[in-house]
């Protein structure tokens, strides 16, 4: 275990990386980061506890096998012109098995041990080719790399820096991967000239790709492996002395033990940064549906404003009903309360039905009819309001689908467009369904009825027997209840000039009660129902988009979470990395 060969305040600087990594780590998870990812976090995490790791990568035939059998100095690995490696080996010190009998690690690692000093302190590891035919062979490559402390990448003099070697390089950046760079088989080159150029060559682009300079060493893999096992005049040829010196004297203890720590820090560091980025961007894109949102809310709420306004100017038609019944209903006293009409004040039924006629008449059917009309308003109003929410998520769905067709981006952000989408586009079929199965008839049929059953409970009747009309009818009749009979055969005529103009003041003045009675209990009793409906129509709509606004209103909280907790990660492990740099004094 490297713990053991260190001191309390290096172990606790381990300690507090390893803190910090697993609260990466619980973010990851929180904003639903790949399996792999988390993979790749949790494997740097474990390599706090094993000896440096130095990986040596590159593309097949750029002498790999040889550099590292010539670093040894032992023939450890097979060499060939086709891609020889075909899994990722680790070398550790130990005395060397058969042939064919190779040990193997975690992870379907191969494990070979060999007897050479520099293992004692350093595990090697060699990968397969980055260009390898074998796809696997790369996966397997580009997924170990996270784990090393120190990176020498072996271009070949022949073919140096090609399009996938760029490519890999830059992985290796976005790791924030401590790199060395090896020219091997410069031993093809007839002038020192041509090597410069080379050299150049590899500086300007590594400038390029990673925005610095790293340490470059050519050489000939070749000729120092022969240098090493018996012809030693071929040493200084081989050009390999500068990359044993600075193995040496660079990569002594402290400054394994730095690298050690970088390493996960910097993977640490690129996945937050990564993911910081991927949170944001969801964030943005989180902000059309907010809006979309608070577009169908502030829709809603206009609708039942308008609704309501609206309604106070049908229930004014309803009002004008009433009194015009109620002017007629003057009239008709006026006209029938006199003296020269005696004796057809003394025949109830005659005015009772004179009553009904000439003020009544036909202002129950009339508000009937108004009622009606205020029922299909309302069905008509809240289905036109169905059909603004179906255009307007259609609207969102088109613009998602421009946005996700053919993007290819990180499988998180990928699922997150996925969810999103599928909630939109149900949410947007449940409403089109809705707009394309709205029965009218039915829904004006159940809101008449309820409308019935309010009036009728306002006005306290049993609500089986009573229509809109009865209550106006029995309501206003009971206005002429004291007309009928208030003279008798044997009462004086003379009294009639004072008995007859009480009654008739009398009688409007009822007349006007019963009307306001009715009036107020109508609009009341309506008007609660009515609100009733409007509320219950707008709660169906926002029921109805209720899945995609808790989808939006969920991330967006995640993922503000999430942001605030990377950003706090980062500060941090940007702390802990100036520590760790201060291990180098």
């Amino acid at each position: 275990m490297l713990t053991d060969i260190l001191r309390p305040d290096e172990q606790e600087l381990i300690r507090e990386e390893r803190r910090l990594l697993n609260d990466l780590r619980a973010a990851l998870v929180r904003f639903g980061a790949s399996d792999d990812t988390r993979a790749t976090l949790d494997r740097s995490i474990e390599q706090l506890d094993e000896l440096f790791l130095l990986v040596v990568v590159g593309e097949f035939n750029a002498g790999k096998s040889a550099f590292i059998n010539a670093l040894l100095g032992e023939s450890v690995m097979p060499e060939g012109v086709t891609p020889t490696t075909a899994r990722v080996t680790l070398l550790k010190y130990g005395e060397p098995r058969p042939a064919g009998m190779h040990g193997r690690a975690s992870d379907g690692i191969a494990l070979m041990t060999a007897p050479a000093e520099l293992l004692k302190d350093v595990h090697i590891v060699d990968t397969p080719g980055t260009n390898a035919v074998i796809r696997e062979h790369e996966r397997l490559t580009s997924e170990f790399v996270p784990r090393s402390d120190l990176v020498l990448f072996v271009t070949s003099a022949e073919r140096p820096f090609t399009e996938t070697e760029r490519a890999f390089l830059q992985q290796l950046r976005d790791w924030g991967k401590k790199i060395v760079i090896v020219i091997n088989k410069v031993d093809i080159f007839e002038s020192d000239a041509e090597l410069e150029e080379v050299g150049r060559f590899v500086a300007d682009n590594a400038r390029a790709l990673i925005g610095s300079v790293p340490e470059i060493f050519p050489l000939s893999a070749r000729l120092a492996f022969r240098a090493k096992r018996g012809e030693p005049a071929l040493w200084a040829l081989s050009r390999f002395e500068p990359l044993e010196q600075y193995i040496r004297t660079t990569l002594d203890q402290s400054s394994r033990l730095r690298l050690k720590l970088l390493n996960p820090l910097g993977v640490g560091a690129s996945l937050t940064s990564r993911y910081r980025g991927l949170t944001r961007g969801q964030l943005a894109l989180l902000k059309d549906d907010f809006a979309a949102l608070d577009d169908v809310e502030a829709q809603l709420q206009v609708h039942e404003r308008d609704m309501v306004r609206d309604f106070d100017g049908r229930m004014a038609e309803i009002d004008n009903v009433l009194l015009q019944m109620e002017r007629r209903g003057h009239d008709f006293f006026d006209d029938t309360m006199r003296i020269g009409r005696v004796m057809d004040l003394l025949n109830r039924s005659r005015v009772q039905q004179g009553f009904e006629q000439q003020v009544v008449a036909d202002a129950p059917q009339q508000i009937e009819r108004q009622v009606h009309e205020l029922v299909d308003w309302l069905v008509d109003g809240d289905y036109r309001q169905w059909q603004r929410i179906s255009a307007h998520l259609a609207e969102r769905r088109r613009a998602y689908r421009e946005r996700i067709i053919g993007e290819r981006g990180d499988p998180e952000t990928h699922a997150f467009h996925q969810d999103r989408t599928r909630l939109v586009d149900s949410v947007g079929r449940e409403t089109q369904r809705v707009v394309d199965t709205f029965d009218r008839r039915r829904e004006a049929s159940e809101l008449a009825d309820g409308a019935r059953n309010a009036v009728a409970a306002a006005a306290a009747v049993g609500a089986g027997a009573v229509g809109l009309g009865t209550l106006v009818t029995v309501a206003a009749s009971t206005a002429a209840a004291d007309v009928t009979g208030i003279i008798m055969a044997s009462v004086l005529a003379a009294l009639g000039f004072f008995i007859i103009p009480a009654k008739r003041k009398r009688a409007k003045e009822e007349m006007r009660r019963k009307i306001s009675d009715v009036r107020e209990r109508l609009s009341r009793a309506l008007r609660a129902q009515f609100e009733r409906e409007i509320k219950a129509g707008s709660a169906r709509m926002r029921e109805g988009i209720g899945p995609y606004s808790q989808f939006v209103r969920a991330e967006g909280d995640k993922l503000r979470e999430t942001d605030e907790q990377l950003t706090a990660l980062a500060t941090e492990l940007e702390a802990l990395r100036s520590r760790v740099d201060s291990l180098a004094a």
